[in-house]
């Protein structure tokens, strides 16, 4: 007996070296989740989308549709705070929706999130090469979309501490940005820049403060939605967090300050300095990324080389979307791999805690779809509309993940208050999020149905990522015979 306890232990051991061998580090500090947190939701949306939305709803229709999207995005953030706080694999939502929901739907949310973010990676580096050139009108696109490939890839294939450095350095620069456009924007409504008191005048020229009425607003919901993608990665980069149970909540509970002071004011000021009706907000090139509305209020008030710091503050975002994408969807591929729903080659991870395979195989696709872009115009362009609505339905997931999570947190007889994090106003929360999403996926592209024909090359490209989702989840469903997980049999290991 003694001698069959002492081999059960010895297999023990070796199993959990080989499992130490497998994993991936906690080498993410409080300040580098905490920026990862407040950069995953600034980026050329904030930068340079909000112009279009403005002119689109006017200032009070774009402050509406961008508040109550940064709402919903608050209360998925909780949610996944829950469930991250108390679970923190680098999985994050695909693991959550495996194991609280049904694996077949854990598996089509993964997948669907891995394609997003290797579709993401190739329009950053056709974005950077497109940003380059305001500085190297010269220089052939192929090469700095390459050298950035590299760059990114380098972050990433370094150790996680120097993706989280990365981070952390690329978010600052965002942040002070922000900060100083707030400040001088400020200065300019009030007349001490400029020479001239602005007010409050541009908030009621014409039918301002919102433009077009509600259909307006609806339209612009999509965008602000888009813009907001991207700060999820906290879930994702908890698995890798020094102490995610304090780390966590910390970068949580500050997605709604970040939401309120990054965009909410920003836009606010952005409309009380530009009429709604400027051309220049949708951009005086159309060709050009470089031209912001942030841009305008610097170039308003004579801060000479607006454009070049706008230029190299944007590159810093596309830098740093890339960068993030690249993290997320490696990590994301791997946690599939451990759990048996991706090649098994893909879970390997060298000494310095890097999923190398999984990183160099998302590397190769993201650069694959780059190259269709350049060789073949519409496969990147059917690339781009399948991978559209893979952000929200990723929120989707949190939603319904969270409120199996509590359900079976609860029907376990375990006690809510044990919770380290817990998400407000449950179960108001996800399902006032999984509203908002479902109710955004169907509505942007409305005016495909409300015409005398149904334009029906307009449906299919808004929506040809939703059928795409439904047959990943389906068709695993359906070969591996998975069922709804009951309540009682969730699991909430850490492992």
């Amino acid at each position: 007996m003694e001698a069959i306890k002492s081999y059960t232990n010895k297999n023990q051991k070796n199993q959990n070296n080989i499992e130490g061998e497998q994993q991936i580090k906690r080498n993410l500090k409080a300040r580098h989740l905490t920026m990862i947190a407040i950069g995953g939701s600034i980026g050329t949306g904030l930068f340079l989308a909000t112009g279009a939305s403005i002119q689109t709803a006017g200032p009070g229709g774009a402050l509406i549709a961008y508040g109550a999207i940064g709402i919903m995005v608050y209360f998925l953030m909780t949610s996944l705070g829950e469930m991250a706080t108390l679970i923190p694999v680098s999985g994050s939502f695909s693991t959550y929706a495996s194991r609280f929901v049904d694996p077949a739907f854990g598996f089509a949310l993964g997948w669907n999130y891995w394609f997003n973010w290797a579709v993401t990676l190739a329009v950053e580096i056709v974005a950077s090469a497109i940003i380059m050139k305001f500085w190297f009108p010269d220089v052939p696109s192929i090469f700095w979309s390459a050298l950035f490939l590299g760059l990114i890839f380098l972050l990433n294939a370094l150790s996680v501490k120097s993706y989280g450095e990365s981070e952390y350095w690329f978010s600052l620069i965002k942040v002070v940005t922000i900060i100083v456009f707030i400040g001088v924007g400020l200065l300019t409504i009030f007349g001490i820049l400029g020479g001239q008191f602005i007010g409050f005048k541009n908030f009621t020229l014409g039918d301002a403060p919102v433009h077009g009425g509600l259909l307006s607003i609806l339209s612009i919901f999509f965008i602000a939605g888009f813009s907001f993608q991207g700060t999820e990665l906290v879930g994702i980069a908890a698995g890798e967090s020094e102490e995610p149970e304090k780390n966590v909540p910390k970068a949580i509970r500050q997605v709604f300050w970040r939401i309120l002071l990054f965009y909410i004011i920003a836009i606010a000021v952005i409309g009380l300095i530009i009429p709604y009706t400027s051309p220049n907000l949708l951009g005086r090139d159309v060709d050009s990324i470089a031209v912001s509305p942030f841009t305008l209020v610097f170039e308003k008030v004579g801060i000479a080389f607006a454009a070049s710091v706008m230029n190299t503050v944007i590159l810093t975002s596309v830098l740093s979307a890339g960068t993030s994408g690249l993290y997320a969807s490696t990590r994301m591929l791997w946690s599939m791999a451990k759990d048996g729903q991706a090649p098994k080659f893909l879970q390997s991870v060298n000494n310095r805690g890097i999923p190398m395979n999984a990183l160099v195989t998302t590397t190769i696709i993201g650069g694959l779809a780059f190259l269709s872009s350049i060789f073949g115009d519409q496969v990147y362009t059917w690339l781009l509309n399948a991978s559209g609505l893979t952000g929200f339905i990723a929120w989707i997931g949190i939603a319904v993940s969270h409120y199996r999570f509590r359900k079976a947190y609860m029907a376990q007889g375990k006690d809510i208050k044990d919770l380290k994090f817990r998400a407000k106003w449950f179960p108001l929360g996800p399902i006032l999020a999984f509203a908002i999403c479902v109710f955004v996926i169907f509505g942007q592209n409305y005016q495909a149905f409300i015409t005398s024909k149904i334009d029906w090359y307009g449906v299919a490209v808004s929506y040809i990522g939703l059928p795409i989702f439904l047959a990943v989840w389906l068709g695993y469903k359906v070969i591996h015979k998975t069922k709804i997980v009951p309540l009682k049999e969730c699991s909430f290991e850490a492992k």
